[in-house]
């Protein structure tokens, strides 16, 4: 049986590219969030429908409105979903195009 050694290039090479600790801590914990599939209905359904409110997000996910506004809040400190008031209404839409692309680059992944 062969035994291989990483060489002191190729050690060099990924301690350089090696992001830091924290920035691969905020990596993870935010692949957290995507490991909830309410969380996934709602971004989902943001995606196909560009801008919804708690209460027919709640409605067309069959979740509570205090159930829907708790994952929304989680989406929106995670920077996945961005708010808009109007009036008394608060609008929710997909932060960015970055959102679409993640949870286009998972559908793909996973329909291989």
């Amino acid at each position: 049986m062969k035994y291989y050694a990483i060489t002191d290039e190729k050690a060099k090479k990924l301690s350089e590219e090696m992001p830091a600790d924290e920035k691969l801590y905020d990596l993870a914990e935010l692949f957290k969030v995507f490991g909830d599939s309410t969380r996934i209905r709602i971004l989902y359904a943001l995606l196909e429908s560009e801008e919804l409110c708690v209460s027919d997000l709640a409605q067309f996910l069959t979740l509570t409105p205090t159930a829907c506004s708790h994952q929304l809040r989680v989406l929106k400190n995670n920077k996945l979903v961005r708010a808009r008031r109007d009036g008394k209404t608060i609008f929710y839409s997909l932060a960015d195009e970055h959102v679409r692309h993640i949870l286009g680059m998972g559908m793909e992944h996973i329909m291989e």
